[in-house]
């Protein structure tokens, strides 16, 4: 039992070092991505030499060595015996796959520097970190102006864990045959854009803060929608914000999760004010117990703490009974609760209770 208890502790003491130096591995490992190291051991599957890595990087070896030390301590690069190294599964799924890269160039471009100030941001409950991107109370206000790397990274990140979902979201939403939706923070229109290709009689209207709307409908206008798609500039955080009256379904697509409970109530209140009584509101979010795999729980959690350091101060990734607690708060009631849209996402169809 004691030798048990030892082994346990040991382990224990292993993995709180991992975590002790777990910037350091993020910041080597985005290194050896983006200088091209990873990719070049990656193509070489028998295994590269340190020398060789050098020439055709253009790096030196001193850097490529304590690059891959670290590297090989993480699990990412093996060394063999002849002092070359191989790629390992973890380090293939580093470099090529979709979710993960996405998910790294997030973190690194948009959040690393302002998670410094998480404590700041918890204590205040106000995105403290925000001021290493730009000047603004949320990051909604910036959005459109980003640095280009930075916006490419944040639009990426939100993109991915939406694209494979809105192939699926069609079909619920045009079953009740809408022929005018609002789209309520429409970002780039996306969505907006997909209904239109989709079905050719809906009309859109994109609710959204005046710099993402411009952003949005000047893509609608590139992609010959200008007729179709339109927009409603609003603040929902507003002391009353009001949305168009009369539209056969209301749309919310990672949206709410942006907002803290109270605001959550307040927005669904301005869009039951908006509703007519055969009026969908489709609600779609990935909920951290809702998640078949828990590294999508594990990547949702670290999410919330992006929302608490850079983008609001308040939100985070919800649990689908939080959701419904704030429906029921706001006069709605779900009628229709779909899981697995996409990889991760669910729907929850509310109409006035």
């Amino acid at each position: 039992m004691r030798e048990q208890q030892k082994d346990t502790s040991f382990d224990a003491i292993v993995e709180a070092q991992k975590i002790a130096f777990a910037p350091v591995v993020f910041q080597a490992t985005m290194s050896l991505r983006r200088l091209g190291i990873l990719n070049l051991i990656s193509k070489n599957r028998k295994g590269i030499s340190i020398e060789n890595i050098a020439k055709e990087t253009g790096i030196s070896e001193y850097g490529v060595d304590v690059l891959l030390e670290m590297a090989e301590s993480a699990g990412i690069v093996q060394q063999l015996e002849d002092k070359s190294y191989k790629i390992t599964k973890v380090g293939f799924f580093l470099n090529s796959h979709r979710m993960t890269t996405v998910n790294m160039d997030f973190i690194n471009d948009v959040c690393y520097k302002g998670l410094f100030h998480l404590e700041e941001a918890i204590k205040e409950e106000k995105p403290a970190g925000l001021k290493e991107l730009g000047p603004w109370k949320t990051i909604y206000e910036g959005l459109s102006k980003l640095q280009p790397d930075v916006q490419k990274s944040w639009f990426d990140f939100d993109h991915y864990y939406s694209d494979d979902a809105f192939e699926q979201a069609l079909p619920i939403v045009f079953k009740h045959k809408p022929k005018w939706i609002l789209d309520v923070g429409g970002n780039t229109g996306k969505w907006s854009m997909k209904c239109c290709n989709f079905n050719e009689d809906v009309k859109m209207t994109i609710l959204d803060l005046p710099g993402q709307l411009n952003m949005a409908l000047k893509n609608a206008k590139e992609n010959n929608f200008e007729e179709r798609i339109f927009g409603h500039e609003i603040d929902l955080l507003s002391e009353k914000p009001v949305m168009p009256k009369g539209a056969d379904a209301i749309w919310m697509s990672q949206f709410l999760d942006c907002f803290s409970k109270p605001e959550i109530i307040k927005i669904l209140s301005a869009a039951k004010e908006a509703m007519g009584k055969n009026t969908k509101l489709h609600i779609m979010e990935t909920y951290t117990d809702r998640q078949d795999f828990e590294n999508a729980s594990f990547c949702l959690r670290g999410t919330s703490l992006y929302f608490t350091a850079m983008a609001n101060g308040n939100s985070k990734m919800y649990r689908a009974g939080e959701m419904y607690e704030c429906i029921m708060k706001a006069g709605l009631k779900v009628e229709e609760d779909i899981d697995n849209v996409g990889e991760f996402h669910t729907i929850l169809t509310c109409v006035k209770a």
